[in-house]
């Protein structure tokens, strides 16, 4: 019988990928995109505890040298002995070594002493910590003892949590939180919605991989630990001493539990995928739901407590009512593992084995999908209060930006959700008959029209000569090709599945994308944070010089004119300058019998405070080392003499830093 090669694959080619692997390959290449700008561009992570004030204060010119340096945080930190670093113009460190905790009530405070007789000039405070939620943070500032000199001090450039370490947990982090979801949503899939998945290859080997991905991104997670909150350097993650202290803190005993957790969840997986698997096999229904019921108690207390090691360690576990922010934390990842691993596992199910998955399948998962759905929105907008706080913080901050577009791509997930659910109504018993019907009919029709069918073993046999190495490895692959022209027959007599599936391949898309979003999020700074920082004053903006333009009039001969002050830098606690000129309404500078400036600042109650000038040019005074002692926002009043008897004088507000 001669070979009829099939068009699709030329004599000797390769055949092409099975649409489920392109699919598989398309899905990948975007979620390695996404980590790339999302994750690339959060790196280094943005800190959760916020650094409020200091003693001295950020540029502050002392006449003494103080007793200690003092540092003031949004919300509770871990700190060390070498946490905060003194350094002397020479760049010495000249603090005495020792932490001081200055913590009292609902203020996060700590310090260092320094000793007495410290000599005149600019000091550096280098400080490192870690956040609550377990993220590090850093910083340094200058305070200067008598007037501002040169220093040589050296301070880190890189923040804490950044460079390669960084990037490398912030992925980590990522994989962890898609392979539990994976993990979680497809074991859920499988007692929930499709009991006969215990028995599919695809969907085991999802869940099994998952398992394997989130047991080795918790191991990473615990080795990069110390590096990613202290040194920085990829080599300390192999430093056992550091790994011993590692495991003392909040964030390592998290990642312990996990692995503890993840070592039950193996059980579970062996009984999911065995016994109950092999009942479902036996058509025992007594015994699978004996199981399914062990199953779902078992597995709901092993998936909480995989998701209670978020919530200890992160941003449920610190800031407002962290005893109701914890339990919805764990809802609210359990309710995103449900719809997004469910979710793949669905996909999953359509690409590799789609004539086996019912409607009553999909619509159980509909079902499920809506409840989490229910969920995530309910405990979302708890979230959203705790760390935004308010409607102006949803656009003033990095983190109320992003959860303006996470809430943007729930709104198309649900979209899209409700197109599958469109597909899902089509998708009935009867239905689903009708197009297998039609699939068996397209693969005989298919082998009516002339592909080739297998050999004989027995003829083979016969045959005088064998085949050669290179004729039996083409035979492979046309039978090969046959078998997947066979499937793409059977899929397009079937177009109720494959609009599902093309619809479930979107929702998953969009999944990636929300995933590497609510990622990012975690590594941003709360948005009440941001806001109650830069409310404070202290560290919220670098200092900018300040120029006011104020026309005036005296009333008398040559009364008119314009005088221009301009303080440089305009920042509080160090010396400034203030040139002041006046000028005819022309444009010509002139001078004027007097003219005195002060400062006021009523929410310090503070002031006036004169400004000390120097005539130095024709229209042109000089004050020089004004001293402005806080930030915020203070009066400027400028009174101006033309003569004797006229004067006049006006008031302007300006900002300090």
């Amino acid at each position: 019988m001669p070979l009829t090669v099939p068009r699709a694959v030329p004599y000797g080619g390769r055949r092409a990928a099975p649409p489920a692997r392109t699919a598989a390959l398309r899905l990948l290449v975007l979620a390695a995109a996404l980590l790339g700008v999302l994750l690339g561009g959060a790196a280094p992570a943005s800190a959760h505890a916020a650094l409020t004030g200091s003693t001295p204060a950020q540029g502050a010119v002392l006449q003494k040298a103080p007793a200690q340096v003092s540092l003031s945080f949004s919300e509770g930190v871990s700190m060390g002995d070498d946490s905060i670093r003194v350094l002397d113009p020479k760049g010495k460190r000249v603090d005495r070594g020792k932490l001081l905790d200055l913590c009292s009530g609902s203020t996060v405070k700590y310090g260092t002493g320094l000793p007495p007789g410290l000599p005149d000039g600019t000091y550096t405070v280098a400080w490192q910590a870690v956040s609550a939620d377990s993220h590090p943070v850093s910083g340094a500032f200058t305070f200067s003892v008598g007037a501002p000199s040169k220093s040589a001090a050296v301070v880190p450039q890189q923040e804490a949590g950044g460079g390669l370490v960084g990037a490398l947990y912030g992925v980590a982090r990522y994989v962890a939180y898609a392979a539990f979801a994976l993990l979680v949503g497809g074991a859920c899939f499988v007692l929930a919605c499709r009991p006969e998945a215990a028995r599919s290859r695809p969907v085991q080997r999802l869940v099994v991989l998952s398992w394997a991905t989130l047991t080795a991104s918790t191991i990473v997670l615990l080795l990069l630990r110390a590096p990613y909150t202290g040194s920085g350097d990829l080599v300390d993650a192999f430093d056992l001493g550091a790994l011993k202290e590692v495991l003392g803190t909040k964030p390592g005993a998290a990642l312990v539990s996990r692995l503890l957790l993840l070592a039950a969840a193996a059980l579970f997986m062996a009984v999911l995928f065995g016994a109950y698997a092999r009942a479902g096999e036996q058509g025992d229904d007594k015994r699978r739901k004996d199981l399914a019921f062990g199953l779902g108690v078992g597995g709901t207390v092993v998936a909480a407590g995989l998701a209670a090691t978020w919530a200890m360690a992160e941003h449920a576990s610190t800031g407002l009512q962290t005893a109701v922010a914890m339990p919805v934390d764990v809802v609210h990842l359990l309710a995103v593992a449900g719809w997004l691993g469910g979710l793949t596992a669905l996909l999953v199910s359509l690409y590799r084995d789609p004539a086996a998955v019912s409607g009553t399948a999909v619509r159980r998962f509909s079902r499920l999908a809506f409840g989490a759905v229910l969920a995530l929105v309910a405990t979302g907008i708890y979230q959203s209060w705790r760390q935004v706080g308010s409607w102006r913080a949803l656009t003033d901050t990095s983190y109320g930006q992003l959860l303006l577009l996470k809430v943007g791509l729930v709104v198309v997930l649900v979209g899209v959700a409700w197109m599958s659910r469109r597909w899902t109504g089509r998708l009935g018993e009867a239905g689903a008959a009708a197009a297998q019907e039609d699939a068996e009919k397209a693969v005989q029709e298919d082998a009516q029209e002339g592909a080739p069918e297998p050999v004989p073993v027995a003829a083979e046999a016969a045959s005088e000569t064998a085949p050669s190495p290179e004729r039996a490895a083409q035979l492979a692959r046309q039978r090969a090709a046959v078998a997947d022209a066979r499937r793409k027959r059977v899929r397009d007599a079937d177009p109720v599945r494959y609009g599902l599936r093309r619809s479930v391949l979107a929702e998953s898309c969009v999944a990636v994308v929300l995933l590497a979003v609510t990622t990012v999020l975690t590594t941003t700074e709360p948005a009440r944070t941001e806001q109650a920082v830069k409310d404070s004053g202290q560290f919220a903006e670098a200092a900018r010089p300040v120029s006011v333009t104020i026309p005036f009039d005296t009333l008398g001969p040559e009364g008119k004119g314009t005088a221009r002050l301009d303080l440089d830098p305009a920042r509080s606690g160090q010396p400034n300058d203030l040139h002041l000129r006046i000028s005819r309404p022309d444009g010509a500078a002139r001078d004027v019998p007097e003219v005195r400036v002060s400062f006021t600042s009523k929410a310090k109650n503070l002031g006036p405070l004169q400004a000390a000038f120097k005539h130095t040019g024709t229209g042109h005074w000089t004050a020089r080392n004004v001293q402005l002692p806080a930030a915020g926002t203070w009066q400027l009043s400028l009174v101006v003499r033309t003569s004797d008897i006229d004067q006049v004088t006006e008031t302007r507000n300006v900002k300090i830093s």
